[in-house]
């Protein structure tokens, strides 16, 4: 073999080795992008790097493997259902109490669930693979509900806390918590917009 068909050779296999690392990347990103949604992006921008971001976002699905993911019983679901509609009961007359107890209810769940409670940003990573849709509710609810102990919430953004917690309260729930509202005070059926 001559040494410009040796060399066109090498060429050859280089291109098509550099194809399929950037073919398998690309499948790797969609995969990544089609399970964690706009958590993908917000992670690309926490850390400023692509690879950087991919390399944390397969971490958490690592680390989710190793969970223990449980469903929850019908008794459970009907008795977290019913504790979320004390919580919008509740709001009615005391709506930082409401958020407070939402935020407690939200995290009994995610414990029941099989996901551990202890660190906040451990907790979103950990929701992230399966809750992603749900997870920049979550966040807001928390950010709410921070500046409720603070004493720095007006009522309408405890109205917005407690509709972002129930929304990834119905994701971790595995349906609307209170899928038929009886008409109560306008308040209450704010809440359960």
């Amino acid at each position: 073999m001559s040494t410009t068909a040796t060399i066109v050779l090498i060429v050859v296999v280089l291109l098509v080795l550099a194809a399929v690392v950037v073919g398998v990347q690309a499948a790797r990103r969609r995969r990544l992008r089609q399970t964690f949604g706009p958590e993908y992006d917000r992670v690309v921008a926490d850390t400023g790097s692509r690879s950087e971001a991919e390399k944390e976002l397969l971490e958490r699905t690592k680390r989710h493997a190793k969970l223990e993911i449980r469903p929850l019983s019908a008794e459970s679901r009907t008795r977290y259902s019913a504790a979320w509609e004390e919580v919008q009961i509740q709001f009615v007359d005391s709506p930082k109490e409401a958020v407070a107890t939402a935020d407690e209810l939200v995290t009994r769940l995610i414990a029941e669930r099989g996901y551990p409670t202890g660190d906040y940003d451990e907790r979103l990573a950990d929701l992230s693979v399966e809750h992603a849709a749900t997870l920049e509710h979550y966040r807001s609810a928390h950010e709410i509900s921070v500046r409720s102990r603070d004493g720095r919430a007006e009522t309408e953004d405890l109205r917005q806390a407690l509709v972002h917690y129930r929304a990834l309260f119905a994701d971790l729930l595995g349906e609307d918590p209170v899928a038929h509202p009886t008409p109560t005070a306008p308040e209450t059926d704010a809440t359960s917009r």
